[in-house]
């Protein structure tokens, strides 16, 4: 395992695009009754995978994976620090903030992502063709703050694009209203050329209730017909 910085820093903001789902604006989340606007998992996401990225390279972006759980809030304009803590062959990152209790958010992530599993079965959704570029390319992480330019040197997708493209079935085929992303398996199966056309396929395999109504899908994301990302997804997609 290469050496692991002893934290790394960033200010965290909101992308133009989340302001679709209210919560990650003032005025949704006062009547979510939050203080101020959450910032978007996928982008506190984005920041985890910074000292991975840094530690291991394209190789994490192609082959790896993890499991990343939102424990509380990020709200916009937190500083966040990524600390990192060795987990036997894995690593464990934590996004720590100045508020009560922390960390905010815990991603464990592993050197291999595993192999692609079939989605299982439940509720089909619609499937979605998304061009990998503007808020789905390799510059997510460059416009949320991040100045880590390993994507747009080799012109891949950032891999915060893929819990993203979850949020995004989320957002369009489940969710009611304001909705909180609250865990991802993610698993990479190969880089993705920034500018290729996507198709995402997701399942609702679960729904119950914990502090609202939450929906798990898996989701596969395919490139030419070949699976290059899968996911776990959880969300609380109708707010109590």
């Amino acid at each position: 395992m290469s050496a692991w910085p002893e934290a790394w820093s960033i200010t965290a903001q909101n992308l133009p695009e989340h302001a679709r789902n209210p919560i990650h604006t003032d005025a949704g989340a006062h009547a979510a009754g939050f203080p101020r606007a959450l910032v978007a998992g996928v982008t506190t996401y984005a920041y985890l995978t910074h000292p991975v990225v840094a530690a291991w390279g394209l190789d994490w972006v192609a082959n790896g994976g993890g499991e990343v759980r939102f424990r509380r809030p990020v709200f916009d304009a937190d500083v966040v620090r990524c600390e990192v803590r060795p987990d036997g062959e894995a690593a464990v990152v934590e996004a720590v903030t100045d508020e009560a209790e922390q960390p905010r958010a815990v991603f464990r992530a592993v050197r291999a992502g595993g192999v692609v599993a079939a989605l299982r079965d439940g509720e089909a959704l619609p499937a979605k063709r998304v061009e990998l570029r503007g808020e789905w390319g390799s510059d997510y992480g460059a416009r949320a703050g991040d100045p880590f330019d390993l994507y747009q040197q080799h012109g891949v997708v950032h891999p915060a694009v893929w819990p993203a493209l979850a949020n995004h079935l989320v957002h369009t085929e489940v969710a009611r209203g304001s909705w909180v992303h609250t865990r991802s398996i993610v698993r990479h199966h190969g880089l993705a050329p920034a500018g290729a056309t996507a198709e995402v396929r997701g399942t609702v395999v679960r729904r119950f209730q914990a502090h609202g109504e939450r929906a798990v899908l898996d989701v596969h994301i395919t490139i030419d017909g070949q699976v290059v990302a899968s996911l776990e997804h959880e969300a609380i997609v109708a707010l109590p």
